[in-house]
Parts: structure tokens; C-alpha cells; sequence
């Protein structure tokens, strides 16, 4: 299965990738699967990911709880909780 994988704000800016293209099993995974995976990536991308920090996930421009499941030719975003006044 292969996606495409987006980072925006914050997270864009401290793992230095804005997107890429990744190559998955052919097995079920949900967006909580996906982002403890990228978290073995190493110290910062666990603390990004799977940290205190609130990352949100969009599935298809849609956004999406960590339990939604991700299909072949997915377009995946990841982006921390945004405010505003």
C-alpha cells in the first residue's frame, strides 16, 4: 500500500519534511498505527508524533480520529491544534 504523507506548521518545521510518499504493508492500519510507526523514525519524531503534543490527522482533506483506517492512495496530513483569535 502506498500514501502520501503531508506536515504542516510546527511539525513541518521541526522534522524538516513537508511531504513524501510511503510505502506501507498490505495489512490494515489506522492513523494511530501510522503515526507509532513514524515515531520509530527516532527521538524527535516520537516526541512529535506520539508526544504531549496534540497532532491532528486528515484523511482525503477529511479530518479523522486516531482509530480511522487508511487505505491504498491515501493522502495523509499531519498538524498540531491550531487557535486563533
Amino acid at each position: 500500500m502506498k500514501i502520501k504523507l503531508f506536515y504542516f506548521a510546527r511539525l513541518k518545521e521541526t522534522l524538516n519534511y513537508s511531504t513524501e510518499d510511503l510505502a506501507l504493508p498490505d495489512e490494515p492500519i489506522t492513523i494511530l498505527k501510522l503515526k507509532a510507526l513514524l515515531a520509530k523514525r527516532g527521538d524527535t519524531w516520537g516526541q512529535m508524533l506520539m508526544g504531549k503534543l496534540k497532532v491532528r490527522a486528515a484523511i482525503n482533506h477529511e479530518l479523522v480520529a486516531d482509530n480511522a483506517t487508511i487505505h491504498d492512495g491515501d493522502e495523509v496530513a499531519f498538524f498540531p491544534p491550531v487557535t486563533g483569535g
